[in-house]
């Protein structure tokens, strides 16, 4: 009771303190690369907050995957190094006593890794596209940065706003450059004002400007005071994207299944899997040998989860480009992880047995 209480209670702190770490550098990561989005034109600086938080939920499966098997090593890792597995040895416990109050311990974080993965990847993927669509399919004033030429939906017209006030439709220091039916004509006004019709078409009114029309060296370019000058603006119609395969729900990858969502299925069905797979190898992958120093099992476990991420990843590709088929992929990659982990682990149970007489059940091994 006491062993396990004790181990409890370190996975449970180093477990919150390696998350609480990644999601740090997770979230660093997406602030510089959501706000250079933002700093681009590319999503609403407004929005940037909300569009990092749904980034951050979006991989929290795999934050948590990792969380759990670096936190299950290094807890072990130190209880070898301190000698307190040697005294849990000298009471009668080995390598196997471990599997079960670890496995206690981490099969609630395993569900909440399926849930994340299978429920909470797709909605913050799918609301991300209609935050960054909704900003891409705004009208043409709507696009216009005060103090920047910006240019139109279909490239036909630029625009130049000093200041623009959202409340009063109010725009001062007007430029337009407009190059439809093979003419360029420029507006320029001090003042402006953008007017809703009952249809939804919006006009841009400008008053006490001046308008260039044609080209400077022909003889049909004019130039133009007005008291008032209109122009419409092409409003965009905001249609809602169609969902990508990482953004549908498990029942639309079921009931329409395609390679590549049959390939994300095969990717959030992997994830769980994966981190009950990690979590059996790091028991017997904890242990220090002296001679090899205390970091040695932090390299393989580096180098293990890269190859267990890089193959679920492959074997996903294989099914959506349609190479390979969903129910032979499902399981091959898991099941290796798990023979890799039970020989790990009886290697450890009588390691003064050569290697492939500890994979023999016990009675076999005995004289």
């Amino acid at each position: 009771m006491i062993f396990k209480q004790a181990l409890r209670r370190e996975l449970s702190f180093t477990t919150g303190g390696v998350f609480l770490v990644l999601v740090t550098i997770m979230i660093t990561t997406l602030v510089i690369r959501i706000l250079g989005f933002a700093a681009n034109g590319s999503v609403n600086p407004e929005d940037a907050l909300v569009l990092i938080a749904l980034a951050t939920l979006g991989y929290m499966a795999v934050l948590l995957t990792v969380s759990l098997f670096v936190a299950v090593l290094i807890v072990l890792v130190r209880w070898y190094k301190d000698s307190e597995m040697i005294v849990w040895f000298a009471s009668g416990l080995s390598v196997v006593s471990l599997i079960r109050p670890i496995l206690q311990f981490a099969t609630p974080l395993i569900i909440i890794i399926a849930i994340l993965a299978l429920i909470v990847w797709p909605w913050a993927n799918r609301e991300s596209t209609l935050i960054s669509q909704r900003f891409q399919q705004r009208d043409d004033v709507s696009m216009a940065t005060p103090g920047q030429f910006r240019e139109s939906a279909k490239a036909d017209r630029v625009f130049f706003i000093e200041e623009l006030d959202v409340e009063k439709s109010e725009v001062k220091n007007i430029f337009v450059a407009d190059s439809r039916n093979q003419r360029l004509n420029i507006a320029v006004a001090s003042v402006g004002f953008v007017q809703n019709s009952a249809n939804g078409e919006k006009t841009i009114i400008l008053n006490h400007g001046r308008r260039y029309e044609g080209q400077p060296t022909q003889p049909d370019f004019r130039i133009i005071e007005f008291d008032e000058y209109q122009t419409k603006i092409r409003s965009k119609d905001v249609k809602e994207p169609p969902a990508r395969d990482r953004e549908r729900t498990v029942t639309e990858l079921i009931t329409d299944p395609t390679n590549p969502n049959l390939g994300e299925l095969l990717w959030r069905l992997g994830l769980p899997l994966m981190a009950l797979g990690l979590v059996l190898i790091a028991i017997p992958l904890a242990y220090v040998n002296p001679r090899l120093g205390n970091y040695t099992a932090m390299f393989y476990a580096v180098l293990i989860y890269l190859i267990y991420s890089n193959l679920l990843n492959l074997t996903q590709n294989f099914v959506s480009q349609g190479k390979l088929h969903f129910v032979i992929g499902i399981w091959p990659i898991h099941l290796l992880a798990l023979l890799i982990a039970t020989a790990l682990i009886r290697n450890r149970i009588n390691p003064s047995l050569k290697w492939w007489l500890r994979q023999l059940p016990a009675f076999l091994t005995k004289k």
